[in-house]
């Protein structure tokens, strides 16, 4: 009779437990179906139910993703931490832990629960969200070539993410890959084709290829949609210098300079105009200018070449 009662209650547990299973994956798909409607305080209810039915590194993960939604940082990290308490391996756990660091500009952080969830079993897209999201660490950490390579397996898989190719985009620049910087930058434009930025950007991986007629077309675009944008115009206003015309260059620099005075590269660009004019002196004082607001590569040779007998003037 005993044993007849034990098996009994061992069915009864084992049927408690099954539906206790079932209600709780119910309440994360209702959950994340109030999320996709954007219905979010219902689906921290939904998720919540799910918490206290079963704790879990899933549940608290899944209500986190709600929080992040909201914009709700403090509950966000208090739940994914909770989450990493219960599971410190589990992937999507880790993947929110390395978005907070990023959004705080800690990216040794980021960097390190990124790489943990990558090496614990992530998979599909929660794997290609990892790794945009250790790309962006590493290019912040100046270790170009490895956040190339991460953000480039990411975007194989979720191509559409702006921030990423926006990151690969400056990476491949700054690693002398202009061919592949264009690649990342087309898909920019067609991704966010009202955005002048992206057209400029373009336009510049063109002029580091001396394709200077390709380059203006891109310059166009983007004064097309902001005809007094000063970078496209800088850019442009090279761009004319470099094909000789130089009256409407002159246009586009003096424009740029009016809404943007700390141009460096339209300083530069105006001071080879005054050189091709005979006009050493003013020529001299804008590179003066130029080298000290910095970031533009061939000022220093251009001081050397033109301005040794002229007063460094600041």
């Amino acid at each position: 009779m005993a044993r007849s009662l034990l098996v009994s209650f061992a069915v009864v547990l084992l049927g408690c437990t099954a539906a206790t299973a079932q209600s709780v994956e119910q309440l994360m798909a209702e959950g994340d179906s109030l999320l996709a409607q954007e219905r979010y305080s219902k689906a921290i209810d939904a998720y919540s139910r799910a918490i206290a039915a079963r704790p879990s590194a899933d549940t608290y993960a899944a209500r986190a993703r709600a929080w992040y939604a909201m914009d709700r940082a403090d509950r966000f990290l208090l739940d994914v931490d909770q989450a990493l308490k219960t599971d410190s391996t589990h992937p999507e756990a880790n993947y929110q832990r390395s978005l907070y660091a990023l959004r705080g500009e800690d990216y040794r952080t980021a960097e390190r629960y990124s790489d943990r969830g990558i090496r614990h079993g992530a998979q599909g897209r929660l794997r290609a969200q990892l790794l945009l999201a250790r790309g962006e660490a590493l290019a912040e950490l100046r270790r170009p070539e490895m956040a190339i390579a991460d953000l480039r397996d990411g975007l194989a898989v979720i191509p559409e993410d702006l921030e990423a190719n926006r990151t690969l985009a400056r990476m491949l620049d700054e690693t002398g890959d202009h061919e592949g910087a264009l690649v990342v930058l087309e898909r920019l434009c067609t991704l966010e084709p009202r955005n002048p930025g992206h057209w400029t950007n373009r336009g510049f991986e063109l002029s580091r290829l001396g394709r200077w007629n390709d380059a203006l077309a891109m310059f166009e675009q983007a004064l097309s949609i902001d005809r007094d944008e000063p970078v496209a115009l800088s850019n442009r206003a090279y761009a004319l210098l470099n094909l000789g015309r130089n009256e409407e260059a002159w246009k586009d620099v003096e424009r740029s300079l009016r809404f943007y005075p700390a141009n460096s590269f339209a300083l530069r660009t105006r001071a080879l105009l005054r050189l091709r004019k005979g006009d050493l002196e003013k020529a001299c004082a804008d590179l003066s200018l130029a080298r000290i607001l910095g970031g533009v590569s061939d000022v220093d040779a251009l001081i050397q070449e033109h301005c040794g007998a002229v007063p460094n003037r600041r």
